[in-house]
């Protein structure tokens, strides 16, 4: 029992450790994602305004999206709403997650739409 709170422990120190580094980008907006079991979630985030400026997740598609395929899709989408706005650069937030599976696909497709981390 001891062992999974430390775990959690450990895991909301490194979430917040990653945010208060990007705070510091405060001038961009954060891109910030979630992922669970069966879905993925991003959001675009104004830090300043405490707004969120665009957002996607894959509940709103309907197919499943536990997989890189699905998280590309919709790193695409993302990609598209972000020039959409007319912005450029954002602050990618992994939220404490390995860059890596979903995240990495969901990231790189983004940049594929030609928006800088």
């Amino acid at each position: 029992m001891n062992l999974s709170r430390n775990k959690a422990r450990k895991v909301k120190q490194k979430r917040l450790r990653a945010k208060s580094e990007l705070s510091r980008a405060a001038s961009k907006p954060r891109l910030s994602v979630f992922k669970s079991h069966a879905n993925f979630y991003a959001q675009l985030i104004d830090d300043q305004k405490r707004v969120t400026l665009a957002s996607v997740s894959s509940l709103k598609s309907g197919k499943y999206g536990g997989n890189v395929a699905a998280a590309k899709e919709l790193g695409l989408l993302m990609g598209q709403k972000i020039l959409d706005l007319k912005l450029e650069t954002v602050a990618f937030d992994r939220n404490g997650y390995l860059y890596h599976g979903r995240v990495k696909a969901f990231a790189d497709a983004v940049r594929e739409k030609g928006v800088k981390f």
